[in-house]
């Protein structure tokens, strides 16, 4: 993969690392709670199921990390499209910000890896 393709991929795949310790570790931080518009309340009574999606944002990094030192641009490809499926399911069925701080990096590394390899 191009320096620029790899680049992007990794840092998509550090903000996905970020998402997963706010859903596993913070969750019922104030400042988790700001950046998701979280109640404590909500916080206290959805720790588990915010754990369970912070571990596959884990899986996604995982696997774009995998990609990205591997030289995969298959893999970088299919997590990458995993996680814009997954932003524009999230826009339409939570809040469209996530089209933008998820989906919208990951567009911009997949145009990469496949246009710029």
């Amino acid at each position: 993969m191009s320096v620029i393709a790899t680049l992007s991929t990794i840092l998509v795949a550090l903000l996905h690392a970020y998402i997963l310790y706010l859903e596993m570790f913070a969750w019922e931080d104030t400042r988790t709670r700001k950046i998701f518009g979280t109640t404590e309340d909500f916080a206290k009574s959805t720790k588990a199921l915010a754990a369970n999606q912070g571990l596959y944002n884990g899986f996604l990094s995982a696997g774009l990390l995998w990609g990205a030192f591997g030289g995969k641009t298959d893999v970088a490809v299919f997590f990458l499209l995993c996680i814009c499926v997954a932003a524009a399911y999230g826009a339409r069925t939570v809040s469209k910000k996530i089209l933008f701080t998820q989906g919208l990096p990951a567009a911009i590394a997949l145009f990469a890896v496949v246009f710029l390899n």
